[in-house]
């Protein structure tokens, strides 16, 4: 059986407790001292069984009364489903189907809008949409909350369920009843369903020196791409780069272990990423060994608020490391792990199972990253109306035991020019275009001080 584990798992039962015939009991308080675990371990057990009957009444009475009969299957499915998202907003029960469609998505091609996904106050909330796909081409945007699908309101419909009706076969259509954040009434996003084939890695010269990559995701081939991008763009410039521009705006996460291996394409030795989960013995921790396939390369790293999960662990990563300057908004707060794990039956279960935390020891659980340099991509106000944040979700799990980031001392290496970046675009600033990279005013800001970074290395050389 194998786990996979996921930046997007049992029954306890207490020990200890000694049978003792009553006989053998004396009247002394440091006696029923000593006897109070073993009480306390049979009373949760009793208490435990006491449940069990409660649900096994309740299925029973359903499978016996509703008003139309009900299938067994689905209604132990939802029980568990129900048991995981009732946790937190990231743990959930996966049937055979939904399984086989996530171990396909981990691949990097799957049927669909191209969607990443998340359940709020009864709503489909969208994370972010994957670049080149019927969803993004749509406009879909980062927090939309998803409330119809063709018609059909989504409340009442677990996770899986809605994704299920969004997804269908190659070449139909569909219909999105979305509310958006700074529009009044919910408007309709028409798409037609097609293969989604990701492709994990995106890349092309600034000028002639300047290297641009785009991760759009953490699947299994998210590290390849990365690097042959960089091969690929040290060839074309005649190997004469002069830094790197890594984006991952909106980039929802994925596999841990990509997560790890692209911090170490830029990190030559030391922490990447640790994990504390609920018994000490499970806590891990990856670090770089003869890493930085960029030698050392100025970089800037893109976030915002759809940068959640894996990507932030490599923003993270760089940042404490004073290995790249993070520019943008802040990111979206989510700091667990999630375990899946297959279940009998050929489903599987998705559970938090840890933390994680960056090289200086930050939770940025519900806290997100902040950027070395804000700079927004529109003058747009945000307001807030819709959840955007991992903070925002109902049953996120508390930031927990991570150094405050406001005690770790403050950066002293960015270069001059940053204090000179606007926070915003101006007002005569042209619609971003996402194939004319001149309309995208992060990006030109994130050139502005990757040149000034280079520069002052070639000004102050390492000794």
């Amino acid at each position: 059986m194998k786990f996979r584990t996921f930046l997007m798992l049992g029954a306890a039962f207490v020990t200890g407790a000694v049978a003792v015939p009553a006989w053998q009991f004396a009247a002394k308080s440091s006696d029923f001292a000593l006897l109070a675990p073993a009480f306390a371990a049979e009373s949760s057990r009793a208490q435990t069984y006491r449940l069990l009957n409660l649900f096994s009444d309740v299925f029973e009475r359903v499978r016996a009364d509703y008003v139309e009969p009900v299938d067994d299957k689905d209604l132990v499915e939802n029980a568990i489903n129900g048991m995981l998202t009732g946790l937190d907003p990231h743990s959930s029960y996966m049937n055979a189907k939904s399984f086989a469609d996530m171990q396909v998505q981990t691949r990097g091609e799957f049927g669909g809008l191209g969607l990443e996904v998340t359940f709020e106050s009864g709503f489909v909330k969208v994370i972010s949409p994957i670049d080149d796909t019927p969803a993004a081409r749509a406009g879909m945007k980062a927090g939309d909350l998803i409330l119809a699908i063709d018609g059909m309101t989504v409340q009442g419909l677990s996770l899986n369920e809605s994704v299920e009706k969004m997804r269908g076969a190659p070449g139909s259509k569909i219909v999105l009843s979305v509310k958006r954040l700074n529009v009044e009434k919910p408007i309709d996003v028409n798409l037609v369903r097609e293969v989604i084939k990701v492709q994990a890695a995106k890349w092309h010269l600034e000028g002639n020196d300047v290297g641009y990559v785009r991760l759009s995701g953490f699947t299994e081939q998210t590290d390849s791409g990365l690097r042959r991008a960089l091969s690929d763009l040290k060839d074309k410039s005649g190997n004469k780069l002069r830094g790197i521009v890594l984006d991952l705006r909106n980039n929802p996460g994925g596999l841990l272990d990509q997560a790890v291996a692209v911090g170490q394409d830029f990190i030559r030795d030391g922490e990447i990423v640790s994990t504390r989960a609920r018994h000490p013995e499970d806590n891990q921790r990856w670090d770089a060994h003869d890493g930085d396939l960029t030698g050392g390369l100025p970089v800037v790293v893109l976030i915002n608020s759809g940068s959640a999960s894996a990507s932030e662990i490599v923003a993270g990563a760089l940042q404490d490391h004073r290995r790249a300057v993070l520019l943008g908004t802040r990111s979206f707060g989510k700091g667990s792990v999630q375990t899946v794990i297959p279940l009998p039956g050929d489903g599987a279960m998705r559970l938090t199972t840890a933390r994680y935390y960056t090289p200086s020891g930050r939770s940025i659980q519900g806290l997100g990253i902040e950027p070395d340099v804000e700079v927004r991509d529109s003058r747009e106000e945000p307001q807030h109306v819709l959840p955007e944040r991992e903070s925002d979700l109902k049953g996120a799990i508390t930031n927990k035991g991570g150094v405050a980031a406001a005690t770790l001392p403050p950066r002293t290496d960015l270069p001059a020019v940053v204090k000179d970046i606007p926070k915003m675009p101006p007002e005569d600033q042209p619609k971003f275009d996402p194939i004319k990279p001149e309309t995208d005013f992060q990006l030109q800001q994130a050139l502005v001080v990757v040149r000034a970074m280079e520069a002052a290395a070639a000004d102050h050389p390492a000794k």
